[in-house]
């Protein structure tokens, strides 16, 4: 167990569902919300009516609004705010004094314009001396909190940090391995989301289970090889942070992204869509920064190019499975199919 608090940053629905499963471990667990307002509806109902209604959180769990308060004492802390927002969250933190010996991060997605990975983002605020783990893995919160069983990877280049915060999120009913390919399970976490917006497009424009199976396996396959050139092990996409991760927000009527997809598939534009949600699509942002990763390491991406097309250029969901249907012929396993 940790002698000092652990601060949680971000009290969303995994954020706090992994704050939860700290203090089922015995850990004592600071939480920190952006909205003042907010977090005093949480401190005082002990509940989190907007993303997990009917679900109480411990009294002893601290719920804040006052990010230095929320890191003060802390040696390491859990980042889960969304992900185009982690370097910001990440400069005050740093700027505040904070250098924790360990940062796990539980957001999934490719920041705007650096296409960096978040391990990547952290690293560069807070330097080499904080370690950096990735938490990720087929895991919606809905389930997580109600304790229903679920798996995830606890990746880092130091195995044994990786084994550390194993042991934090162990649980009866969260059962954690670790990896040290940190790569392939952020990339596994991030880019499944593009490829549950275009599940969702195949659900809105009623094309059935064949066509969904196919679209789901082909998005396997150029998630991993986006991996494999930027130096992840391709045997890490069939585990949990890809395969698991990717069928679960592809499948799960919990999914965020999958709902959005589906709705464009219907014919609504996705300001429209993205105006009536509480939550992050992270798959939104990430369709564009995959996009643009794809193309500087010379990676084919089909579904993600044209899910980004949808997305950020009007095209027409049904045009872009026309473009999709009619690409060249080729062998199912050449290096670029």
């Amino acid at each position: 167990m940790s002698a000092s608090p652990i601060a949680v940053i971000g009290s969303g629905a995994w954020g706090t569902s992994l704050a939860m499963i700290l203090h089922q471990r015995g850990h004592r667990v600071h939480m920190w919300e952006y909205f003042p307002e907010y977090a005093q509806v949480l401190d005082t109902t002990r509940e989190n009516p907007k993303f997990l209604p009917g679900i109480k959180i411990p009294t002893d769990i601290m719920i804040t609004s006052d990010l230095d308060k929320a890191v003060a004492g802390c040696e390491a802390a859990v980042m889960v705010v969304p992900s185009q927002r982690t370097r910001s969250v990440a400069k005050r933190l740093a700027q505040g004094g904070f250098k924790p010996r360990l940062l796990v991060s539980a957001s999934k997605g490719i920041e705007q314009g650096t296409v960096m990975r978040m391990s990547e983002v952290l690293n560069e605020a807070f330097g080499p001396e904080t370690v950096i783990c990735t938490l990720s893995g087929p895991s919606h919160a809905e389930e997580v909190s109600r304790k229903l069983p679920c798996s995830l990877v606890a990746a880092s280049f130091s195995a044994a940090d990786a084994q550390r915060v194993q042991d934090w999120f162990m649980t009866p009913s969260v059962r954690v391995y670790t990896s040290e390919d940190i790569v392939g399970v952020e990339l596994g976490g991030s880019l499944k989301n593009i490829i549950a917006l275009a599940s969702g497009v195949v659900d809105g424009l009623g094309l059935g289970d064949n066509a969904k199976a196919a679209l789901v396996t082909r998005g396997l396959v150029e998630m991993t090889r986006l991996g494999r050139a930027l130096g992840a092990r391709p045997e890490t996409f069939a585990g949990l942070s890809g395969l698991g991760d990717l069928m679960v927000t592809c499948m799960s009527q919990h999914s965020r992204n999958r709902r959005v997809g589906e709705e464009l598939g219907r014919g609504r534009r996705l300001k429209d869509i993205l105006a009536t949600m509480e939550m992050v699509a992270e798959g939104v942002d990430t369709s564009r920064s995959a996009t643009m990763l794809a193309q500087r390491v010379g990676v084919e991406m089909p579904i993600t190019e044209q899910m980004n097309r949808i997305l950020f250029e009007d095209v027409r969901p049904a045009d872009a499975l026309t473009d999709l249907m009619q690409r060249a012929r080729k062998a199912e396993h050449e290096e670029q199919s």
